[in-house]
């Protein structure tokens, strides 16, 4: 529609500001028919104070409590030197009103910006909102003890019981900068060490001291989001004997409608976007990981006012793996909402940093979990094979199988001509049996050496391509390892009862080894999983991390033993790359521009998901067309038995939603004789919107089955070779790096630590390295360079060593072997606990050989006592033997009656020989 003539540009942008005020709620006056009483909320023109009129005053329940100053459309960059104005009249009297205090709320806007302040913060603030907050928030929150900002200054301290360092230090910061009232913060936690709980432990404090009426939980998949809200169901906290959701409401969003008593919501991303536009939501746009999409929309999806989700919805939002793409794209959708943002991620970009305004409150990397024994670190094992690297051949005129990939039906044909397919095609449009077969035995015989001392296969995670590709693998697991069903699963989204299969993987014995496509590629904790191998290639470098962060949990030695028997403790976890993963180039995102050959399955979803371009529409129409022409009559009765309609009708629905005619009948239908750019653009989106809800997840995937490789060439002639199995070349490169760091390290401090001034200059003297120097040179260690944590440093002396034996107990009795390794008592790593073992040994053997009393079988009794003490605490001396396990034999009195004055010899003699 087209303003009125004569209408100046601050006219121009009040008619704007009128109809967005309407929008939200307000009935707009002007001052000659003022009646504050008309509605609940009453924004009136030109109202008289004392110090001249005010553009508007907002009324609630016929009670002043804000004032609005309009500013023409040039006025956008400057609004801010216009908050004087507007709070002189907030602070000014107002006729008719016997009130002297100044109005709380004051607006500054445009028609197309809209800032706001709340007096009653401390040290209000200035904000741009999307539009003006509804009379009843206004209400509530004027009739509230204290603002949410000024609550936030008043949150006690944080009680530390139950959470980790890094958790404390996120949460601490995190609150400092709430305090500050800074909109948005990044939380970046590596994975493993809690992101999750952290937040839950925030979320939980601004509901209970500061106020916060209702926090929204952002994911991008829906296992994610279900994953939230089990952790919500779980938590517990620390000065409440009632869980989370006893105390306050959580709803996981499965439709566009909330509970309005909810204090919590969860939900994907592109629900809320589709509960902002009051449309439903197939669950299958919420299954796809974001970076596995191949194309994205140019443009990021449009975001208009909902009066039943309002901005000021939530005070809260807290973005889960807020690293991905898809925030790109969807911000609009989070920044839609009048809250506090709060990003939580373990693998940020620049563009993460971007979003987030380098407010990084939180950074715990890998590295610092790994020290910190939140996470351990990773080993690469690689696997090459001829046809992994460079494909394959199938002769010509030969009898081939064939494979429909969704109904595993089979056929047999004559190969025409001889076919070449590239590497990768496998798993794809080709099945080379033999190089999966290849792969899996090459696994199977080489895994007693990557896990040395085990008696079972290690709990193992394979990434295979996709459902067909995670069959072949799982078939192939069963036989090669002479196994049955429960030995080998699938976890995916299209599996059976996937959940419970996870929790066995979980939990049991059975499954050992489990097969994904998509379901625990992110953010699923199994935490006793030691082994993941890849059987796919990942081109997204946060995707890969995250992929990677499934093996990285700790987990105690009791709970790996309840699962993994033969299993002394998970001191590390192995990357099986079965195709170059760990080699092949990584982006930071996917290009957000079109490519010639757009999938169709992402054009497909992205329609479902709210995309309403005509761009999407005609490439979307097009595609079917023509494939359309090329299906036989049994592929076409399934798509119209799933549709509901042929596909020949669901191209014409498509193409009429964007026909221009089509479009211009339908704007006039809608009361607009000759339709502008706006009626149009309305009327085709209404059209797009109808023909979008003609398609499901269900019907997508299968189109896409029958679009995409419909026949899969089994090719069983070819044999796959070996190339290469071994630990990846630069496990060796990173391992000296390792080795040289730790050497320089304690070099540096050999004059400043106590320990290692006697290993380094006094080495006679080891046996007075007591327990308490052990115990302050880690301290030390852990606090300069926590990247060197013992365990790492073994791990990479270990394989520079070629050292098969098991792993240490601990940091302290690792470190005391590396200190030998590095100043050359041990020329090899050798642990700690064996040679004292070893040493005890020799020596009762030299005093029995001699001509002095040996030892009896009560004395010999005590003396083991001793040497399992030494393995641990490395000296031995009068005062331990009034502790456990000594106390409970008799301590220093049934020692003395044992070895009578000899009994501090025995000791020194012990301290010397079994530090030797």
């Amino acid at each position: 529609m087209s303003q009125p003539v004569n209408q100046n540009p601050e006219q121009i942008a009040r008619d704007q500001i009128d109809k967005r005020l309407e929008a939200a709620g307000w009935q707009v006056q002007d001052k000659a028919s003022l009646n504050p009483n008309a509605s609940p909320g009453v924004a009136v023109r030109e109202y008289p104070t004392d110090t001249g009129p005010a553009d508007y005053v907002l009324f609630v329940d016929a009670r002043a409590v804000g004032v609005v100053e309009a500013k023409p459309d040039s006025w956008g960059e400057r609004l801010t030197i216009v908050e004087e104005q507007s709070s002189g009249y907030a602070a000014a009297r107002l006729k008719w009103v016997n009130n002297n205090d100044p109005l709380p709320f004051v607006y500054e806007s445009t028609s197309v910006v809209t800032r706001f302040t709340d007096g009653r913060d401390p040290a209000p603030r200035s904000r741009e909102v999307f539009t003006f907050h509804r009379p009843e928030t206004l209400k509530a929150w004027v009739n509230a003890p204290l603002s949410l900002r000024a609550g936030l200054q008043n949150l006690p301290d944080l009680n530390t019981d139950g959470l980790r360092a890094c958790q404390i230090k996120a949460i601490t910061k995190l609150e400092n900068s709430l305090r500050m009232g800074k909109p948005r913060a990044l939380v970046q936690m590596a994975t493993g060490s809690g992101k999750t709980f952290t937040a839950i432990t925030q979320i939980y404090r601004l509901l209970k001291h500061a106020g916060a009426r209702r926090i929204l939980f952002l994911v991008d998949t829906k296992n994610l989001g279900e994953q939230a809200e089990g952790e919500f169901m779980a938590y517990l906290p620390n000065d409440d004997n009632r869980k989370f959701t006893e105390l306050y409401n959580v709803q996981r969003l499965t439709s566009p409608s909330m509970a309005g008593d909810t204090q919590v919501v969860i939900s994907t991303i592109q629900r809320m976007y589709a509960t902002l536009k009051g449309e439903p939501l197939d669950e299958a746009a919420e299954e796809d990981h974001p970076e596995e999409q191949k194309w994205q929309r140019k443009q990021p999806l449009p975001v208009v006012y909902n009066p039943k989700l309002p901005p000021e919805t939530f005070d809260v939002v807290v973005i889960d793996e807020c690293h991905r793409s898809i925030y790109n794209l969807w911000r609009q959708v989070i920044e839609y909402f009048d809250a506090f943002l709060i990003g939580l991620t373990a693998t940020p970009d620049a563009r993460t940093y971007g979003f987030f305004q380098q407010n990084v409150v939180s950074e715990y990397t890998h590295e610092n979990a790994v020290a910190d024994k939140v996470n351990v670190g990773n080993e690469v094992f690689l696997i090459e094979t001829e046809m992994s690297k460079g494909g394959g051949s199938v002769k010509a005129r030969q009898l081939v199988e064939k494979r429909e990939r969704q109904t595993r039906a089979r056929r047999w044909e004559t190969q025409d001509d001889e076919l070449t397919y590239a590497a990768s095609q496998l798993d794809r449009s080709i099945v080379a049996p033999d190089q999966i077969r290849t792969v899996i035995a090459t696994y199977r015989d080489a895994w007693p050496t990557i896990f040395p001392g085990r008696k079972e296969v290690p709990k193992t995670l394979i990434f295979a391509k996709t459902d067909s590709h995670a069959d072949d693998i799982i078939q192939m697991v069963r036989t090669e390892f002479g196994q049955g069903n429960e030995f080998c699963r699938k976890i995916t989204n299209g599996a059976k009862n996937p959940k419970s299969t996870l929790a066995a993987f979980r939990n049991d014995y059975y499954p050992r080894i489990a097969v994904t496509v998509d379901m625990i590629a992110t953010g699923t904790d199994v935490k006793a999983l030691e082994c993941l191998i890849f059987m796919r290639d990942v081109k997204s470098k946060s995707y890969f991390e995250q992929m990677k962060g499934r093996g990285t949990r700790v987990i105690s030695a009791d709970a790996l033993q309840k699962v993994t028997p033969s299993a002394q403790a998970k001191t590390h976890y192995v990357i099986v790359d079965a195709v170059g993963v760990t080699k092949s180039l990584k982006t930071a995102s996917q290009p957000l521009d079109t490519k010639p050959s757009i999938p169709f399955k992402d054009l497909a979803m992205g329609l479902l998901m709210g995309d309403r371009s005509a761009e999407t529409v005609s490439s979307l129409a097009s595609r079917l067309s023509r494939l359309d022409t090329k299906l036989d009559a049994a592929d076409k009765d399934r798509i119209a038995a799933e549709a509901g309609q042929p596909l020949s009708n669901l191209v014409r629905d498509l193409f009429d939603a964007i026909d221009p005619d089509k479009v211009e009948a339908d704007a006039k239908a809608a009361g607009h004789p000759e339709p502008d750019d706006a009626a149009m653009n309305a009327a085709q989106e209404a059209r797009i919107k109808q023909v979008s809800t003609l398609f499901t997840g269900t019907l997508i995937n299968m189109i896409d089955t029958i679009r995409r490789d419909y026949d899969q060439t089994i090719d069983h002639d070819s044999k796959d070779t070996l190339l290469n199995a071994d630990f990846a070349g630069d496990v060796a490169e990173n391992a000296a790096k390792i080795t040289t760091e730790f050497a320089e390290y304690l070099h540096e401090n050999r004059d400043r630590v106590a320990a290692l001034t006697i290993y380094f200059n006094t080495p006679a003297r080891r046996a007075d390295v007591s327990y308490a120097m052990v115990k302050d040179l880690l301290a030390r260690l852990t606090a300069d360079r926590p990247r060197l944590a013992p365990l790492t440093v073994w791990r990479a002396y270990a394989h520079l060593d070629q050292y098969k034996g098991d792993n240490p107990a601990s940091d302290l009795t690792a470190l005391v072997a590396l200190v030998r390794r590095v100043t050359g008592l041990d020329a090899t790593l050798t642990r700690h606990s064996d040679r004292v073992r070893r040493n005890f040994q020799n020596w009762v053997l030299n005093r029995h050989a001699g001509k002095g009393e040996k030892f009896t079988e009560a004395q010999m009794g005590w003396l083991r006592m001793i040497r399992d003490h030494l393995a641990t605490s490395f000296t031995i001396e009068r005062d331990d033997l009034d502790m456990a396990p000594f106390d409970g034999k008799g301590g220093m009195g049934q020692m003395y009656e044992l070895f009578g004055d000899q009994m501090e010899t025995v000791m020194t003699e012990m301290n010397e020989a079994l530090s030797a």
